[in-house]
């Protein structure tokens, strides 16, 4: 017995001899101790919350205590089928007729479990919402059934489990497929996966000619929005790592010349103080002040416009918080507006989620210190405290200006209208260039035409992101002075003004996890030919659009990325931060080479693949593909007789095993399948993720979560030494039967298994 062992001996007789004394190596040591045990509950009060909100009478009269009694209970659980895949009326189908009817007069710790209730206001039934909280969901056996639907289904990417109102701002955006799109504050990207849907709302076009760069400050954060993002398998979106507030201008080619890169559609969620999410967030009832609202306003006004420089005019931005604060909602939005000068305008937005309900927007409300001190107007502040509080925070008192300005066209969501948490929503529509912008281009090109001293893009100019390149100068007059010197002033008085100019040129500073390059293949690259012969590739396929990981060695995954983000790829390599961009299409096999092609097709990038592929399809039935869900290397004998003979002449190696569903028996399954296969010499698998396996059988009317627990059973009946009847393959763990299958038979599935995992 080794030192440690001894000593982690020793240590336990020690626990156990304290527990038998009663003196505590659990929880009754801890009661002796005064104790009570777990956190003392937090109390669903704050006075200074209650005074603030009366004050500024954003409740209606009369429904402050329903108000009040919303946000002290729990906010229900709401979930959002995945809109864009051609099975989600497959799903919604499952949803109602199996897993809502199982609910219906189910009791569970005495509470009734009620039915979840479509969301009036979402398009085409595909978002509920439940009372059923996640405790419940995990810890009662009579709803595990349902819990494992929804854990595994998530983990596809068919479904999203997300807060009701967060759902709002992107259907407001109006996205078509051709649309470039930013989203500022990406993380952890379930807005992001709704722009993603919305792009990809024609199924039959694996390419749209739109695309999403989903941006976040937060490095950490950036990786859980690459998690969200990969479950919908599109190569039309990019995450990057920036502040918001000084997003890098890119640039992108149109026949051989540079422009600067304008988004169609901006979503802007800022970072806020969150008093909209008291119902999940509960520490925010005790920690709510007026001061988290006065330190974020600067912020969010800087990143709301430096998103209305980057909109491309008649785009459409989309600004938000789960804040119900007017002083980082309607604040932002009037300063923004003023400092606009006309090129901005809030769209009337009343009419497109008819079933919603909202208040409309404020005009008139005061500042609050965390000490209770209230303020009407800029002038009434003491010079002390103008640090603390600006400016723009205050409502605007020309009343000509502010009836131009309709501020009665934002969205107030109050939580006791729908049972949802509080949110806001402002949708600005940009009708020309930013005036600081407009004025900055103007001055550029008087200087650049009175001299030669400098030179500069007037696109960028009009962006907001002016780089100023000093040249020798031949001569210096006073025009030139007086240019340079309007300028300088123009740049002054923007400052004064609160507008956040053009981010300052510097060197970008780079944090968190170094990333791996991003490298196209080149046209003449030898990697390509055999994989194009092989899979018999379409002319139309773009190969350009092909990048790996790796300068150099062996290339071990290619990815793939659509026309426009190659294009903002390779022009912008140095002005930003890539953290992930593109969908795994084929996968190095090791041995593959014997076969006529080293790389493998990956099921991720399958839907995006297919089109272009006209060879190595098979077509099965649905019999055909319960077999290959539920059967880890089936035989050929297994599978129909058609699927026989098209397997039969077939080459080994990586395969499409398509099924295309029957109108004639509406029984069925009624949607598309692709799935990555492998063609052994005896047999025939699929390559498909476990949740994804459980995706299609649920679809097909297979009782999975049975199939689970007969599952379980059997591999605690295999390690209990059950060798008479399976052999286990000493690699894969996968069990081989015995009866009826020959020596040579099971040292040949043991190598297709062993080959087909590399």
């Amino acid at each position: 017995m080794g030192r440690r062992q001894r000593n982690r001996q020793r240590q336990q007789q020690q626990q156990q001899q304290r527990r038998e004394r009663g003196g505590g190596g659990d929880g009754q040591g801890r009661e002796q101790a005064g104790w009570e045990g777990g956190y003392p509950e937090i109390v669903k009060e704050n006075a200074l919350f209650e005074r603030y909100y009366r004050e500024l009478r954003i409740v209606p009269e009369g429904e402050w205590e329903p108000f009040m009694a919303a946000l002290r209970e729990p906010l229900p659980a709401t979930l959002r089928i995945t809109g864009y895949k051609s099975h989600a009326k497959e799903i919604l189908h499952c949803l109602k007729n199996k897993y809502f009817k199982e609910l219906q007069d189910l009791v569970v710790d005495g509470q009734k479990i009620e039915v979840p209730q479509t969301l009036k206001w979402y398009p085409e039934e595909l978002a509920w919402h439940t009372n059923l909280s996640r405790k419940i969901l995990r810890k009662s056996p009579q709803l595990e059934k349902f819990h494992q639907f929804l854990v595994s289904e998530t983990e596809c990417g068919n479904i999203s489990r997300q807060e009701a109102v967060s759902m709002i701002p992107p259907l407001l955006l109006n996205v078509n497929p051709h649309h470039k799109i930013l989203d500022m504050c990406a993380a952890p990207g379930s807005k992001t996966a709704q722009l993603i849907e919305m792009l990809h709302a024609d199924m039959n076009v694996p390419f749209p000619e739109g695309f999403v760069i989903a941006n976040d400050v937060d490095n950490k954060r950036c990786y859980l929005l690459v998690h969200q993002a990969k479950r919908l398998n599109s190569p039309c979106i990019m995450v990057v790592n920036h502040d918001a507030s000084s997003i890098p201008t890119l640039q992108i080619d149109n026949n051989g010349r540079k422009e600067v890169l304008f988004y169609d559609r901006i979503l802007c969620d800022v970072p806020c103080s969150g008093d909209g999410t008291m119902r999940k967030n509960i520490d925010v009832w005790k920690k709510w002040t007026t001061q988290n609202s006065l330190q974020l306003h600067g912020l969010q006004l800087r990143i709301a416009t430096r998103g209305v420089e980057q909109l491309a005019e008649g785009g459409r931005m989309v600004y938000s918080t789960c804040s119900l604060n007017p002083v980082e909602n309607e604040a932002v939005i009037a300063s923004l507006l003023e400092k606009s000068e006309g090129a901005l305008e809030l769209a009337d937005v009343s009419s497109e989620l008819p079933g919603l309900k909202w208040m409309p927007g404020i005009t008139q409300w005061k500042v609050m210190l965390k000490d209770g001190q209230w303020f009407e107007a800029w002038k009434d502040v003491p010079s002390n405290r103008q640090t603390q509080i600006r400016p723009t925070m205050f409502p605007i008192k020309d009343e000509e200006k502010l009836k131009v300005m309709n501020l009665e066209r934002c969205i107030r969501i109050l939580p006791h209208h729908q049972n949802t948490g509080g949110f806001f929503v402002a949708v600005l529509i940009k009708k020309s260039p930013m005036p600081w912008n407009k004025r900055q281009s103007k001055l550029q090109r008087k200087l650049s035409q009175r001299t030669g001293e400098i030179s500069v893009s007037a696109a960028a100019a009009e962006d907001g992101s002016v780089e100023i390149i000093k040249e020798p100068p031949d001569a210096e007059d006073e025009d030139t002075k007086e240019t340079q010197h309007l300028l300088n002033a123009e740049s002054e008085q923007s400052k004064k003004d609160g507008v956040c100019g053009p981010p300052p040129c510097k060197k970008m500073k780079l944090f968190g996890f170094k990333e791996d390059p991003f490298v196209f293949l080149s046209e003449d690259d030898p990697l390509f030919p055999p994989i194009e012969k092989f899979y018999a590739l379409d002319p139309s396929f773009p190969k350009m659009n092909l990048l790996t990981r790796t300068q150099e060695g062996k290339k071990r995954q290619l990815y793939m990325v659509s026309k426009e983000l190659r294009n903002v790829l390779l022009n912008n390599s140095e002005r930003m931060k890539v953290i992930n961009t593109g969908i795994k299409v084929w996968s190095r096999n090791s041995d593959g080479e014997q076969f006529g092609c080293a790389f493998r097709l990956a099921q991720e990038g399958i839907y995006t693949l297919y089109p272009f592929i006209n060879a190595r399809i098979i077509n099965v039935c649905i019999e055909d593909v319960k077999v290959l869900l539920t059967q880890e290397n089936p035989f050929l004998s297994k599978f129909s007789s058609e699927t026989h003979k098209r397997v039969k002449d077939l080459a080994m190696g990586s395969i499409v095993l398509k099924y295309e569903p029957d109108p004639s028996k509406p029984d069925t399954l009624q949607c598309p399948i692709v799935l990555c296969g492998w063609h052994g010499k005896t047999s025939l698998r699929a390559f498909v993720p476990k949740n994804e396996r459980l995706h299609y059988l649920r679809m097909m009317g297979v009782e999975v979560f049975k199939a689970k627990r007969k599952e379980e059973n059997f591999e605690s009946k295999t390690e209990e030494g059950d060798q008479d009847i399976y052999t286990v393959h000493e690699k894969t763990g996968v069990a081989l039967p015995r009866w009826g299958v020959s020596a040579n038979e099971i040292v040949q599935l043991k190598w297709e298994v062993d080959y087909s995992q590399q």
